[in-house]
């Protein structure tokens, strides 16, 4: 497999399933953290792959601009998706679920580039670029809601662009919490391909490839890229943001999985198998998955250090 579809997080292969995956894999069920009697239908994997076709840019439960949020949940929640990936398909559990619990929900798509397929794939041009798109989008959220600070969740690249938009943007203000599922903190070796790119000479024959091809935000993500180096070269948090990392030991993606944590202060790291050991969850099967749903719902909510998820209902293990 080459370096670019490795890049594209395994959501490409998800998406090649189209056929298997609208027949065989149902809608997400209810479970914690969901209404019994929602606003909104949660959606599973076949969602997400039906939307990746037919609403990219459109997901259950996200961008109602008339939303006002309550005392309950005052911050409203923006979600960041992954690569490959546009907001429809990253969000089909992930939205309803929190718009069904009372938040004011918004996404937003970032690095549409060469090769977005009429905006389905995102995240491929730089983080840097992509972080501005999103400092636009939050400022749209907050003048739409007249709150003063958002909640931010994302996935994979989704984790970890909002640091660069907190830390070098100087929108650490404006962030309450931030949720990070398997997110690409620190980068990743894929599984020892960019390493052993390097070590053949090849890795800056790659790189090189991505700048041509405008997919700066795949070499961003590489452990021990010149990016990854500056963005955590102060550290991996700001004071007044309070950040929860939630992965999974069988990510193959974001390798290894420990470097998707962080290191700082107001921080939970959350492994899912120390909580559900038996969990099969991989990368891509995260923004499914009904543990590390649950555990979204808690840590923009009651905050619970002792929380534990169903151990059932989980997503696929890719």
């Amino acid at each position: 497999m080459t370096t670019t579809r490795r890049w594209f997080a395994g959501t490409a292969t998800a998406l090649a399933l189209t056929a298997t995956a609208l027949t065989t894999v149902p809608a997400a069920t209810a479970g914690a953290g969901e209404a019994d009697d929602p606003a909104y239908a949660v959606g599973g994997l076949s969602e997400g792959v039906s939307n990746f076709f037919l609403s990219p840019g459109a997901v259950e439960g996200a961008n109602d601009w008339e939303c006002r949020p309550t005392e309950e949940h005052p911050d409203p929640v923006v979600l960041v998706h992954a690569t490959g990936v546009s907001l429809g398909s990253n969000w089909a559990r992930i939205a309803p679920t929190l718009a069904n619990e009372g938040h004011c929900v918004f996404a937003f798509d970032y690095g549409m580039g060469l090769f977005s397929f009429f905006g389905r794939v995102g995240g491929l041009t730089g983080v840097a670029g992509s972080a501005g798109t999103m400092d636009a989008f939050v400022d749209r959220v907050l003048a739409a809601t007249g709150a003063e600070q958002v909640d931010l969740v994302g996935h994979s690249q989704g984790g970890m662009m909002p640091h660069y938009y907190i830390k070098r943007l100087g929108s650490a203000e404006k962030v309450d919490s931030f949720v990070a599922i398997a997110p690409s903190n620190h980068g990743t070796s894929l599984n020892g391909l960019v390493n052993l790119g390097e070590s053949l000479g090849l890795l800056g024959l790659f790189n090189g490839l991505f700048d041509v091809l405008g997919m700066q935000g795949l070499k961003d993500q590489e452990t021990g890229s010149d990016f990854q180096e500056a963005l955590f070269a102060d550290g991996d948090t700001v004071p007044g943001v309070r950040y929860t990392v939630i992965t999974t030991e069988n990510d193959s993606v974001v390798t290894p999985y420990t470097n998707s944590f962080l290191d700082g202060d107001d921080v939970t790291n959350i492994l899912i198998q120390d909580q559900c050991p038996d969990s099969p969850v991989g990368h891509v099967g995260m923004a499914f998955d009904g543990p590390t749903t649950e555990n979204v719902v808690n840590a923009l909510g009651a905050a619970d250090p002792d929380f534990q998820p169903t151990c059932a209902d989980y997503g696929l293990s890719f």
